[in-house]
Parts: C-alpha cells; structure tokens; sequence
C-alpha cells in the first residue's frame, strides 16, 4: 500500500523505493491500549479470584457457610490451631493407649494437608471442598448440641461471673466481645466469594450472592444458636471454648463430631487462605510485573509453613479468637465498610444515612479496641504454663 512506502534518498542523489525502512513505526495509542488490555487479561486469568467467573448462586451459600461458622482468620492461624486441637481430641478417643503426643505434632499433621490443597489455582477449584466442609459444619454443630442436651444440667452448674475480681470480669467480657466478634465476621470474603459469580448488566452478580447469602445465614443460624443455648445451660460457664473438648461420651458422637470439625476447618483455611493468595500474586504481577508461573505460584503458596509455626508458638483459641476477632474482623466487619462509604457517597453532615453510618463506626471502634486488648490478656494468661515447640 502507499501509505505503507516510504522513499529513501541516497547521497548520490537518487533514490531507490524497494529498500527497506530502517526506523520501525513507533506504536500507537491504540496498540499500547490493546496490549495493556492483553496482559491485564493473562493476569487475570491467572490470579486465584478473578480466573474463573462461572460459579453457581450455590457456590456461594457453601462458601459463606464454610467460611462463617467456626473460625478463621485472611492468616489462618486460628484454623490450625482448630485443626490440631480436633484432630488430638479424636486420637486420644480412637487411640487411648497413645494418648501423650503433643498438639504441636497434630497442628504438623493437619497443616500437612495444606500443603497439597493450597496449590489449588481459584475458588471454584475448590468447591467440592468448600461444599463438605459446609455440610460437615452443620453435621458437628448438630452432634455437639444434642449430645449435650441428653447429658442434662450437670450438678453445681453456675451461670455466673467466672472471674473473681471486678477488674478481671470486665477483661473477660471484653474477650468475649472479641469471640462475637470473631464468630459473625465470615461475610469479610464476601466480595472474593461474589467475584466468582457471572455478573452482566441484565444480570448482575448481587442477585445470585444475596440468594446464596440468605441460605448461608439459615444453616449458620442453626449451626450457632441451639449450640450456645443448649451448651451454656447444661455447662454454664464451665464450658469449654471449644465445646467438643468438654464433652467425653457417648465416644462415637464424639470422635466422628471431632472428625467433622478437622474435614471442616481444612475447607475453611482454603476459603480465608485463597483471598490472601490473590492479594500477594496480585501485588507481585501487577507492581513487582514478576510473570504469573507455576513456579511463583508454588513458591508464594509454601506461605502455609508460616502459619504453622505460628499456631505452633500460641495454640491457644480461645486468646486467638478473641484477639483477632478485634484486631482483625471488627474493622473490615464492623466500621472501616461505613467509613468507606461516607468516604464515596458523602452523605448529607447529621442526616439518617450519615448518623447511622456513625451508629456502626463509634461502637465498632470501641468494640476493636477492647476485644484485642481480653484477647491478649487471654493469649498471656495461658502461656504462663506453656513451653513453646514443647
């Protein structure tokens, strides 16, 4: 084409229009746009949440139950303190004769298991998992209740203050805000769970999440509240964090209740860990432009042995439930969403919008604070007796 031809002028003073250009055209805006678009696109297809779009309104329900009952922190260490705690109550059921290992070796055992699972690509891979880990969740929670309601109210029961002192009464109320906290705060993957959905202009993403979302909050109310009612008035405040421990009979129930919670909180470290996978391959393709590869991946996804080391050091729940249900839920949960969006919408100064959204920051702060500060105290007073890597 003539556009395309370019005439050459020699030192002779002829010239010659076969020869070859020796300046290549300089890309244009459009061309740099498109290839700005195609790598954005090969990230994306990489990444862990955004690599796969064609999730069910389902998905969602098992994913929210997965990731609201129980506990979890987007570090996971609460998870393998969990596992390890189960999986050493359910040997010495099975095993009583070898009943004198540690929690340290069964946290090893259950993080063996993350080791493999974690390389798992996305969320939807991890469906399947996600799905018997909500099932398994409404099976222990059930076995835990109604294996307690036929024990009856134990003899000297006491419903009241724990504690001895003022001081230490307050300290305890403020862990146990942290363990509410801790407790309701699943819906802080909400939006990595929705992102896995399909989502059009006709048919946006919201309308099958809030469906899924309905059906989570159902199966977690009845994972939750027969269990608190139930195990706080036939134990009163004897009841153990994690009631499974306090219960020794009938075994069976028990042993396969404990099993449950392990094949549970395995789905639930998967589900809190896969945010936290996006967020650092995110940061390492798109600001340190590593190149998205198996190998990356393989290496980034070994982070699994840091959270192990550190149940390992503090497997204490219920100081970690506590603590991080402040330190780390009550934000992303209770306030920083309100200021966000005072933040976008800026609301009329003193009108509805803007005083409710203060309703939610002021106590949310609040509940931040003293939570963290039971759930450390909590940490300090059970490591008085513990070695650690004993």
């Amino acid at each position: 084409m003539a556009s395309n031809r370019r005439t050459n002028t020699n030192f002779g003073g002829t010239t010659n229009s076969n020869r070859p250009t020796e300046a290549s055209t300089p890309p244009t805006e459009t061309t740099l746009r498109v290839e700005c678009l195609e790598r954005q696109k090969e990230i994306d297809d990489w990444l862990p949440i955004t690599s796969s779009r064609n999730a069910k309104w389902w998905y969602s329900a098992f994913h929210n139950v997965t990731a609201m009952v129980g506990a979890g922190v987007g570090v996971c260490i609460v998870y393998m303190v969990t596992g390890g705690q189960s999986l050493k109550k359910f040997h010495e059921l099975v095993c009583q004769d070898w009943s004198t290992i540690r929690l340290p070796v069964f946290i090893m055992i259950f993080a063996s298991s993350h080791f493999v699972l974690s390389h798992l690509p996305n969320f939807n891979s991890i469906s399947l998992i996600s799905l018997v880990a909500a099932v398994m969740s409404l099976s222990y929670s059930t076995i835990s209740w109604t294996t307690t309601a036929t024990k009856g109210v134990q003899e000297d029961v006491q419903y009241g203050y724990k504690a001895g002192t003022t001081a230490d009464t307050v300290l305890n109320f403020f862990t146990g805000l942290g363990g509410i906290a801790f407790s309701y705060a699943g819906h802080s993957v909400v939006l990595e769970i929705q992102a896995t959905l399909p989502s059009t202009t006709s048919n946006p993403s919201k309308d099958p999440m809030w469906k899924g979302v309905m059906v989570a909050y159902v199966v977690v109310a009845l994972c939750y509240f027969p269990l608190a009612l139930v195990g706080y008035g036939i134990f009163g405040n004897d009841v153990s964090d994690n009631i499974l421990i306090s219960l020794k009979t009938p075994v069976s129930a028990i042993t396969l209740a404990n099993l449950f919670v392990v094949m549970h909180v395995i789905g639930s470290y998967q589900i809190f860990a896969m945010p936290v996978f996006d967020m650092v391959e995110t940061f390492l393709v798109k600001k340190l432009n590593f190149k998205p590869s198996s190998i990356l991946r393989f290496i980034l996804r070994n982070v699994t042995a840091l959270t192990m080391f550190i149940a390992i050091m503090i497997p204490f729940f219920g100081g970690l439930l506590a603590f991080f249900g402040g330190f780390a839920f009550a934000p992303t949960t209770y306030f920083l969403p309100c200021i966000i969006w005072l933040v976008i919408y800026k609301p009329k100064r003193f009108g509805l919008s803007w005083r409710t959204n203060w309703v939610c920051i002021v106590p949310g702060f609040i509940l931040m604070i003293l939570s963290s500060i039971g759930g450390l105290r909590q940490i300090i007073l059970e490591s008085k007796d513990y070695s650690f890597f004993s």
